[in-house]
């Protein structure tokens, strides 16, 4: 599929979207789709989820008025050149956010890798889930969850709503706009080889560049200061006399009162 998102206005007729009302997941109802033989380009939304999920297996509450959005693409790029995508998914939701969030409201940031946070409070939730089909072709599910009217408690950081920042929006006219920040941003990053405008735009959208942060792994927590990302999207840890750590992949704390780098 070479070039399938190199024009932007091609690639939104391409997609087609399929409203659902009650789902478990509305990953696994793209899964689900690609096993049946699905070509992708299908955006699956739903009104509620009863089992939805977020990074690490971790339980997504989903209460109806907020937007639950999957993203089904087949073969998206070649594997080598995939790093990136989370990247452009990040700045498709910033942008579509951006459009409904009134402009008095706090800083619209994006924490490393794909965390939109509005006042450094999560307002979405991005998973990406890859399944290698029977008939060779390679499945990417796009899953995104946004606060609209409700948000989660009891979680390890702070969360926040688009309602708690006054914008009045209905999931349906949200999911419009990222419909077409999506396709725009697909176009850009052309499978993989727009990665450079990608992680330019990203780093202008970034939280936290040049604090002090904690990163959690699987089997350990490592802290130092945010120096941004390399060009592939990995994240670079300043550990001082230590050097320069890549991370691939992590959950990202930052330090309320940690020093900042000169």
């Amino acid at each position: 599929m070479s070039g399938v998102f190199r024009d932007s206005r091609k690639a939104l007729d391409a997609f087609r979207h399929d409203a659902l009302d009650v789902v478990q997941s509305t990953n696994l109802e793209c899964l689900a789709r690609a096993r049946g033989g699905d070509a992708g380009h299908l955006w699956i939304t739903a009104r509620e989820q009863t089992g939805g999920k977020g990074r690490r297996g971790r339980p997504w509450v989903s209460n109806p008025g907020n937007l639950y959005a999957s993203l089904l693409l087949i073969n998206p790029a070649p594997l080598e050149r995939m790093s990136s995508l989370p990247l452009a998914v990040a700045i498709a939701v910033h942008q579509a956010v951006r459009a409904v969030l009134p402009a008095d409201a706090p800083p619209l940031e994006v924490k490393w890798p794909n965390d939109v946070l509005i006042g450094r409070a999560k307002t979405c939730g991005i998973l990406l889930e890859a399944e290698i089909m029977p008939f060779g072709q390679h499945a990417l599910v796009i899953g995104i969850g946004i606060n609209i009217a409700a948000k989660p408690d009891q979680t390890p950081y702070a969360t926040t709503s688009l309602a708690d920042h006054g914008a009045s929006v209905s999931p349906e006219e949200l999911f419009a706009h990222l419909f077409g920040s999506m396709a725009d941003i697909l176009a850009l990053w052309d499978e993989g080889r727009g990665v450079a405008e990608v992680t330019h735009r990203w780093r202008s959208i970034a939280c936290g560049i040049g604090e002090k942060i904690t990163v959690n792994l699987p089997d350990q927590s490592i802290s130092g200061i945010f120096s941004g990302i390399d060009d592939h999207g990995m994240l670079l840890l300043d550990r001082g006399s230590q050097g320069i750590m890549p991370v691939a992949a992590g959950d990202v704390f930052f330090e309320p009162n940690g020093p900042k780098a000169i």
